[in-house]
Protein backbone atom coordinates (compact mmCIF):
# COMPACT_ATOMS: atom_id res chain seq x y z
CA UNK A 1 0.00 0.00 0.00
CA UNK A 2 1.06 3.66 -0.95
CA UNK A 3 2.16 5.38 2.28
CA UNK A 4 0.46 8.84 2.24
CA UNK A 5 3.72 10.75 3.60
CA UNK A 6 6.39 11.02 1.28
CA UNK A 7 10.37 9.86 1.35
CA UNK A 8 12.78 12.02 1.95
CA UNK A 9 13.75 13.62 -1.81
CA UNK A 10 17.01 13.25 -2.10
CA UNK A 11 19.42 16.61 -2.96
CA UNK A 12 19.77 18.22 -5.69
CA UNK A 13 16.01 18.99 -5.76
CA UNK A 14 15.80 20.56 -9.61
CA UNK A 15 12.19 21.70 -9.99
CA UNK A 16 9.53 23.31 -7.79
CA UNK A 17 5.62 23.39 -8.83
CA UNK A 18 2.65 24.59 -7.26
CA UNK A 19 -0.24 22.46 -8.02
CA UNK A 20 -4.15 24.40 -7.63
CA UNK A 21 -7.72 23.78 -8.33
CA UNK A 22 -7.47 19.81 -8.73
CA UNK A 23 -10.35 17.80 -10.05
CA UNK A 24 -9.16 13.92 -9.54
CA UNK A 25 -11.24 11.56 -12.09
CA UNK A 26 -10.77 7.91 -11.99
CA UNK A 27 -11.87 5.16 -13.65
CA UNK A 28 -11.29 1.54 -12.21
CA UNK A 29 -10.12 -0.73 -15.33
CA UNK A 30 -8.39 -4.49 -15.62
CA UNK A 31 -4.84 -4.19 -15.36
CA UNK A 32 -4.33 -6.33 -18.60
CA UNK A 33 -6.79 -3.65 -20.52
CA UNK A 34 -3.88 -0.77 -19.77
CA UNK A 35 -0.73 -3.21 -19.81
CA UNK A 36 0.40 -1.63 -23.28
CA UNK A 37 1.27 1.85 -21.76
CA UNK A 38 3.65 0.86 -19.27
CA UNK A 39 7.46 1.48 -19.38
CA UNK A 40 9.98 -1.33 -19.77
CA UNK A 41 10.77 -2.20 -16.12
CA UNK A 42 7.35 -0.94 -14.81
CA UNK A 43 3.69 -2.83 -14.26
CA UNK A 44 0.06 -1.10 -13.38
CA UNK A 45 0.11 -0.82 -9.55
CA UNK A 46 -3.25 -2.17 -8.27
CA UNK A 47 -5.89 -1.79 -5.33
CA UNK A 48 -8.14 -4.62 -4.81
CA UNK A 49 -7.30 -6.33 -7.91
CA UNK A 50 -7.79 -3.56 -10.45
CA UNK A 51 -5.62 -0.40 -11.30
CA UNK A 52 -7.04 3.20 -12.34
CA UNK A 53 -6.81 5.81 -15.22
CA UNK A 54 -6.77 9.69 -13.90
CA UNK A 55 -8.44 12.42 -15.74
CA UNK A 56 -6.94 15.30 -13.59
CA UNK A 57 -7.47 19.42 -14.63
CA UNK A 58 -6.11 21.73 -12.99
CA UNK A 59 -3.76 25.23 -12.17
CA UNK A 60 -0.12 24.88 -12.02
CA UNK A 61 2.48 27.67 -11.22
CA UNK A 62 5.93 27.13 -12.37
CA UNK A 63 7.69 30.39 -13.26
CA UNK A 64 4.28 31.27 -13.84
CA UNK A 65 0.82 30.59 -14.08
CA UNK A 66 -1.21 27.94 -16.44
CA UNK A 67 -3.48 25.01 -17.00
CA UNK A 68 -2.81 21.32 -17.28
CA UNK A 69 -5.45 18.43 -17.75
CA UNK A 70 -3.54 14.80 -17.71
CA UNK A 71 -4.39 11.68 -18.57
CA UNK A 72 -2.47 9.07 -16.05
CA UNK A 73 -1.80 5.94 -15.11
CA UNK A 74 -0.06 4.27 -11.67
CA UNK A 75 2.61 2.17 -11.96
CA UNK A 76 5.51 0.15 -10.18
CA UNK A 77 8.79 -1.20 -10.73
CA UNK A 78 10.78 -4.21 -9.39
CA UNK A 79 12.71 -2.35 -6.69
CA UNK A 80 8.57 -1.61 -5.27
CA UNK A 81 8.68 2.32 -6.46
CA UNK A 82 5.05 3.47 -6.86
CA UNK A 83 4.91 6.25 -9.60
CA UNK A 84 2.50 7.53 -12.58
CA UNK A 85 2.62 6.94 -16.12
CA UNK A 86 1.34 10.13 -18.04
CA UNK A 87 -0.33 9.31 -21.41
CA UNK A 88 -0.86 12.66 -22.14
CA UNK A 89 -0.26 16.13 -20.59
CA UNK A 90 -2.15 19.22 -22.07
CA UNK A 91 -0.79 22.49 -21.88
CA UNK A 92 -1.93 26.15 -22.30
CA UNK A 93 2.35 27.20 -21.99
CA UNK A 94 4.01 26.76 -25.23
CA UNK A 95 7.56 26.47 -23.79
CA UNK A 96 6.86 23.40 -20.99
CA UNK A 97 6.08 21.63 -23.73
CA UNK A 98 8.74 22.24 -26.24
CA UNK A 99 11.29 21.89 -23.30
CA UNK A 100 9.40 18.70 -21.30
CA UNK A 101 9.22 16.58 -24.83
CA UNK A 102 12.93 17.51 -25.34
CA UNK A 103 14.44 16.90 -22.37
CA UNK A 104 12.79 14.33 -20.71
CA UNK A 105 10.28 12.90 -23.13
CA UNK A 106 7.09 13.77 -21.15
CA UNK A 107 4.34 14.15 -23.64
CA UNK A 108 3.19 17.11 -23.14
CA UNK A 109 0.96 18.51 -25.99
CA UNK A 110 -0.16 22.17 -26.68
CA UNK A 111 -3.66 23.17 -26.22
CA UNK A 112 -6.31 26.14 -25.72
CA UNK A 113 -7.49 25.94 -22.38
CA UNK A 114 -9.54 27.98 -19.46
CA UNK A 115 -10.49 27.70 -16.13
CA UNK A 116 -13.47 29.13 -14.43
CA UNK A 117 -14.89 29.04 -10.48
CA UNK A 118 -17.96 29.87 -9.33
CA UNK A 119 -19.55 28.61 -5.85
CA UNK A 120 -17.14 25.92 -5.46
CA UNK A 121 -17.97 25.04 -9.34
CA UNK A 122 -15.02 24.57 -11.34
CA UNK A 123 -15.31 24.57 -15.19
CA UNK A 124 -12.03 23.09 -17.40
CA UNK A 125 -12.10 23.37 -21.04
CA UNK A 126 -9.34 22.34 -23.65
CA UNK A 127 -9.24 22.27 -27.42
CA UNK A 128 -5.96 20.44 -28.35
CA UNK A 129 -3.49 22.18 -30.80
CA UNK A 130 -1.46 19.44 -31.84
CA UNK A 131 -0.69 18.13 -35.58
CA UNK A 132 -3.02 15.21 -36.54
CA UNK A 133 -5.23 14.76 -33.03
CA UNK A 134 -8.42 16.67 -32.96
CA UNK A 135 -9.31 16.71 -29.39
CA UNK A 136 -11.23 18.89 -27.01
CA UNK A 137 -13.07 18.74 -23.83
CA UNK A 138 -15.02 20.30 -20.94
CA UNK A 139 -15.19 19.32 -17.45
CA UNK A 140 -17.51 20.62 -14.85
CA UNK A 141 -16.97 19.47 -11.25
CA UNK A 142 -18.84 20.74 -7.92
CA UNK A 143 -16.77 20.69 -4.71
CA UNK A 144 -18.20 19.46 -1.74
CA UNK A 145 -17.46 18.35 1.99
CA UNK A 146 -13.88 17.63 2.98
CA UNK A 147 -13.36 13.65 2.67
CA UNK A 148 -11.80 11.70 5.07
CA UNK A 149 -8.81 9.68 3.12
CA UNK A 150 -8.85 5.79 3.00
CA UNK A 151 -6.45 3.64 1.46
CA UNK A 152 -8.32 4.12 -1.92
CA UNK A 153 -7.30 7.89 -1.69
CA UNK A 154 -3.60 7.00 -0.77
CA UNK A 155 -3.39 5.00 -3.49
CA UNK A 156 -4.49 7.38 -5.96
CA UNK A 157 -3.02 10.73 -4.84
CA UNK A 158 0.55 9.39 -3.09
CA UNK A 159 2.51 8.49 -5.94
CA UNK A 160 5.62 9.59 -5.00
CA UNK A 161 7.86 9.68 -8.51
CA UNK A 162 6.48 9.25 -12.16
CA UNK A 163 7.76 6.70 -14.44
CA UNK A 164 8.75 8.05 -18.12
CA UNK A 165 11.19 6.20 -21.33
CA UNK A 166 13.88 8.17 -22.10
CA UNK A 167 16.35 7.44 -24.76
CA UNK A 168 14.87 3.51 -24.86
CA UNK A 169 15.40 3.34 -21.28
CA UNK A 170 12.92 3.88 -18.34
CA UNK A 171 13.82 6.40 -15.41
CA UNK A 172 12.09 7.05 -11.81
CA UNK A 173 11.66 11.16 -11.45
CA UNK A 174 10.96 11.51 -7.42
CA UNK A 175 8.80 13.76 -5.61
CA UNK A 176 7.36 14.84 -2.90
CA UNK A 177 4.46 17.32 -1.59
CA UNK A 178 2.99 17.64 1.56
CA UNK A 179 -0.11 15.50 2.07
CA UNK A 180 -3.26 16.11 0.28
CA UNK A 181 -6.55 18.02 1.77
CA UNK A 182 -9.02 15.92 -0.74
CA UNK A 183 -12.95 17.14 -0.77
CA UNK A 184 -15.53 15.28 -2.10
CA UNK A 185 -16.76 16.09 -5.77
CA UNK A 186 -19.39 15.80 -8.20
CA UNK A 187 -19.04 15.32 -12.01
CA UNK A 188 -22.18 17.82 -13.43
CA UNK A 189 -20.23 17.89 -16.83
CA UNK A 190 -17.81 15.69 -19.23
CA UNK A 191 -17.61 16.58 -23.01
CA UNK A 192 -15.09 14.64 -23.82
CA UNK A 193 -14.81 15.18 -27.48
CA UNK A 194 -11.81 12.79 -28.36
CA UNK A 195 -9.39 13.56 -24.74
CA UNK A 196 -9.15 9.92 -23.69
CA UNK A 197 -9.66 8.19 -27.30
CA UNK A 198 -6.48 10.45 -28.42
CA UNK A 199 -4.54 7.94 -26.10
CA UNK A 200 -6.36 4.64 -26.68
CA UNK A 201 -9.06 5.12 -23.63
CA UNK A 202 -12.01 6.41 -25.46
CA UNK A 203 -14.69 4.28 -24.23
CA UNK A 204 -14.26 5.03 -20.57
CA UNK A 205 -16.07 8.68 -21.30
CA UNK A 206 -18.89 6.67 -21.76
CA UNK A 207 -19.55 5.67 -18.00
CA UNK A 208 -19.41 7.14 -14.69
CA UNK A 209 -16.07 7.87 -13.26
CA UNK A 210 -15.39 5.43 -10.05
CA UNK A 211 -14.10 8.28 -8.07
CA UNK A 212 -13.73 11.57 -7.81
CA UNK A 213 -12.34 14.04 -5.21
CA UNK A 214 -11.07 17.84 -5.02
CA UNK A 215 -8.02 19.35 -3.52
CA UNK A 216 -7.37 23.10 -3.52
CA UNK A 217 -3.92 22.12 -4.26
CA UNK A 218 -0.14 21.49 -2.41
CA UNK A 219 3.78 23.07 -3.37
CA UNK A 220 5.64 20.29 -4.97
CA UNK A 221 9.29 19.55 -5.54
CA UNK A 222 11.15 17.13 -7.81
CA UNK A 223 14.32 15.62 -7.94
CA UNK A 224 16.40 14.24 -10.39
CA UNK A 225 15.64 11.10 -12.35
CA UNK A 226 16.70 8.22 -11.10
CA UNK A 227 17.90 4.55 -13.13
CA UNK A 228 17.48 3.16 -15.77
CA UNK A 229 14.69 0.66 -14.29
CA UNK A 230 16.01 -2.67 -14.91
CA UNK A 231 13.71 -4.65 -16.59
Amino acid sequence: MTWPLAPELVRPRVLRQEWLDLSFIHWAVEPARVAQYFPAGTRPDTFEGRTYVGLVPFRMVMFRSFLETNVRLYSVDATGRRGVVFLSLDTNWLPLVVGSRSTLGIPYRWARMQHHTAGGRHTYSSTLRWPHIDASSTIETQVGEQLELGPLEHFLTARWGLHLSRAGRTWYMPNEHPPWVLHRAELHRLEDRGLLASVGLGELSSRPPDHMAFSAGVPARFGLPRGPVLR
